[in-house]
């Protein structure tokens, strides 16, 4: 396989078997501080495919932020088959005010593929897009649950675009769940452009969770392999991925106090106890049901809501895989006890 010409990127040239961090100005702040957005471009020394990853469109998403870091100390561009593109924070406007938004309120992650004239979210789409996307094969965006809420580590993507689904296997998450793309989304952008993507799911907006970012570097590395970009792969496999076709969240029932009787990743049946809704004085009393068999892949974690309040994210599984899937997720839980990576 021949040595491979430079990568190109604003204007900069970046010699086949090095690395380079540039700086895509974005915009300025109200006092004329210029605002970039920061991408490490690690170039192989033979041809292969161009994977973008990034983390924190928005801005309260932590996890994502750490594993860039690491997956850029791992990778040796002169080992490197194709071009690796990191961007470990999308929206910097919100990475500093530590909130998922922009600061006119706007969520990044519905602008895209933006425009050169449209408001803040727009334009810093629109620079993403034209200037990372457009040069990309494969795509991992990578999320955490919001505010308060934890998502055990999963991959969502389209499971019928079959080299998406094989990344998303390849990944070595317990759950895949099938995801239809949302307008506006990077996701959704990126289909458009023909570029496979996934997304990574784990843990919780603005935590570190040692597990969930050593999941995300596995499989990011995993998928690294399987796409022939290195030989170096993040952990062996113990289980098969079990794939949902869909999922559902449960909404609390009466306003007050949650006391919760399941954890995260925990199997459930349908119609068992997920949680009761209870008041301060405790003279009153509701138990919230799951509506169907699964898995719990993300929750809450404030004990107290109103009615109608998102609790717990099921993901549906049939019947007959149910118990498969359970043993899946005890694997993984024993696969990442604490360790050092």
């Amino acid at each position: 396989m021949a040595r491979q010409p430079a990568f190109e990127l604003a204007e900069q040239r970046i010699p086949a078997g090095s690395q380079r961090g540039i700086k895509l100005p974005a915009a300025r702040l109200y006092n004329d501080t210029p605002m970039d957005l920061h991408v490490e471009v690690l170039h192989g020394q033979k041809a292969g495919p161009t994977l973008l990853v990034c983390a924190a469109i928005h801005g309260d998403e932590l996890n994502g932020i750490d594993i860039c870091r690491r997956l850029i100390k791992k990778v040796n561009p002169k080992r490197l088959n194709g071009t690796l593109m990191v961007v470990p924070i999308v929206n910097v406007f919100g990475f500093i005010q530590q909130t998922r938004y922009l600061p006119d309120r706007r969520d990044l992650n519905r602008c895209f593929p933006g425009s050169q004239r449209g408001a803040l979210g727009s334009r810093l789409a629109h620079l993403f897009y034209s200037q990372l996307l457009q040069r990309a094969t494969h795509l991992i965006d990578l999320h955490t649950g919001a505010i308060h809420r934890s998502n055990l580590p999963q991959i969502r993507t389209d499971i019928q675009d079959p080299l998406a689904l094989q990344m998303a296997e390849e990944f070595h998450a317990p759950v895949i769940l099938h995801a239809k793309e949302r307008d506006g989304s990077l996701r959704a952008c990126a289909s458009e452009l023909g570029v496979h993507s996934i997304l990574y799911e784990a843990g919780e907006a603005l935590r570190f969770d040692e597990a969930s970012i050593r999941t995300g570097l596995n499989g990011i590395l995993n998928v690294m392999k399987s796409l022939g970009m290195s030989n170096r792969r993040g952990s062996r496999k113990k289980f098969e991925p079990m794939v949902a076709n869909s999922s559902q969240w449960v909404r609390n029932e009466m306003d007050g106090l949650i006391v919760s009787k399941v954890r995260l990743g925990d199997l459930v049946s349908k119609n068992q106890i997920l949680a009761y809704s209870t008041n301060p004085h405790g003279d009153s009393e509701v138990p919230i049901r799951s509506p169907l068999d699964g898995i719990i892949i993300g929750m809450s974690n404030i004990p107290i809501a109103n009615e109608g309040e998102a609790l717990f994210h099921v993901a549906k599984f049939d019947s007959e895989l149910i118990d498969q899937a359970g043993e899946i997720v005890d694997a993984f839980i024993e696969d990442f006890e604490p360790r050092v990576l």
